[in-house]
C-alpha cells in the first residue's frame, strides 16, 4: 500500500519566546514493511540538525530557532510503501538490548488491580511467549472500551485500567504493563494509520505497543483494533511510554503559556481517499 502523509503541528505561544529547542521523531525509519518513497520535515525560519539514529533505531532531528517568536508550524510530507509482515518488526537496526524495556514509568507503573490481572493471564496456560502477547493484547481490548475523551495525556495505566475506558494511547499503555509484569519486554509505538480493518475512516494519528518474543523479535499489538499493525499502518518512532515516545519534545526559553494543535491527513496512493484529523 502506497500512503501519503501531510502532518502539521502549530504551536502558539502567549508571549514571544527567546529560544526554542526540539528534539523530532518525526520520520519513519526504513524496515521490511516499510520503504521510505520520500519524507521532508520543514520549519520555517527554524535551523534543522541532519538528524541521527536512536539506540532504539528511531530517526531523530533537532530544531532550533531564535529570536521574537510566537508561533512556529512543523511540516512533515512524504509517501511511504507498506506491506504486511503479520506484526512482526523486520529490518530495524537498534542496538538497545529488549531488556531495556522491561522498566517501569510513571505512565505504567502498576497497581494491585494490575499485577492481579497479570498473574492471572500468565497463569493462564498459553503455549509460548506469542501466544501469552496475544491473550495480554485481547485482554487488555476487553477491559478497556474504546472511548474518545474518556481520558486525557498522562493518566496511567492503573488509573486507565480502573475507568475502563480509554484510546489507543491508554491500552497501549496497558498493555506494556502487562506484558512487562510477565516477564515480556514492552514498549509503545507512534505512527500513523490508514484506515481501520473494516475499511472505514479510522484517527490517522495512531498509538500502539511492541512486545519482544524470544526467537522471533519485536511484534506489534494495536489492541484499540484488535489487530498486528499491517500494511495500513506506518511506523515513527518508539519509547517506555508515551512521553518517551513523543513526535515532537521541547524546550521554549520565555514567559507565557503555550496551546498546540495538528493537522493530518493519510491518503492511500496518489488522489486516493485520505483520512484526516485535526485537533486543537
Amino acid at each position: 500500500m502506497r500512503l501519503t502523509i501531510e502532518h502539521t503541528t502549530r504551536y502558539r505561544y502567549e508571549q514571544p519566546q527567546r529560544r526554542i529547542t526540539q528534539s523530532l521523531r518525526l520520520t519513519p525509519a526504513r524496515l521490511e514493511s516499510q520503504n521510505i518513497l520520500n519524507w521532508k520535515v520543514s520549519c520555517e525560519g527554524a535551523q534543522l540538525g541532519a538528524g541521527f539514529t536512536d539506540g532504539a533505531g528511531d530517526k531523530l532531528m533537532l530544531l532550533t530557532i531564535g529570536g521574537n517568536v510566537d508561533e512556529i508550524e512543523i511540516h512533515v510530507k512524504g509517501t511511504v510503501e507498506t506491506s504486511d509482515t503479520a506484526g512482526v518488526l523486520k529490518g530495524l537496526k537498534e542496538s538497545m538490548p529488549p531488556l531495556a524495556y522491561l522498566r517501569d514509568t510513571a505512565l505504567t507503573q502498576p497497581d494491585d488491580a494490575l499485577k492481579e490481572l497479570a498473574r492471572e493471564l500468565g497463569a493462564g496456560g498459553h503455549d509460548g511467549a506469542l501466544a501469552l502477547a496475544h491473550a495480554l493484547a485481547g485482554e487488555t481490548r476487553a477491559r478497556v472500551d474504546y472511548v474518545i475523551g474518556a481520558t486525557e495525556a498522562g493518566m496511567d495505566a492503573a488509573r486507565v485500567l480502573e475507568l475502563g475506558q480509554g484510546v489507543c494511547q491508554d491500552h497501549a499503555h496497558v498493555l506494556i504493563t502487562l506484558a512487562r509484569l510477565n516477564g515480556l519486554p514492552a514498549r509503545y509505538v507512534t505512527g500513523y494509520l490508514h484506515s481501520d480493518e473494516s475499511g472505514e475512516a479510522h484517527e490517522a494519528s495512531h498509538a500502539w505497543a511492541e512486545v519482544f518474543v524470544e526467537g522471533l523479535g519485536w511484534v506489534g499489538f494495536d489492541p484499540a483494533n484488535r489487530c498486528c499493525p499491517d500494511e495500513r499502518y506506518v511506523r515513527i518512532g518508539s519509547g517506555l511510554d508515551a512521553l518517551h515516545a513523543a513526535p515532537v519534545r521541547g524546550i521554549s526559553f520565555g514567559a507565557g503559556d503555550e496551546t498546540m494543535d495538528f493537522t493530518l491527513s493519510v491518503s492511500q496512493g496518489a488522489g486516493g481517499p485520505a483520512q484526516s484529523q485535526s485537533q486543537q
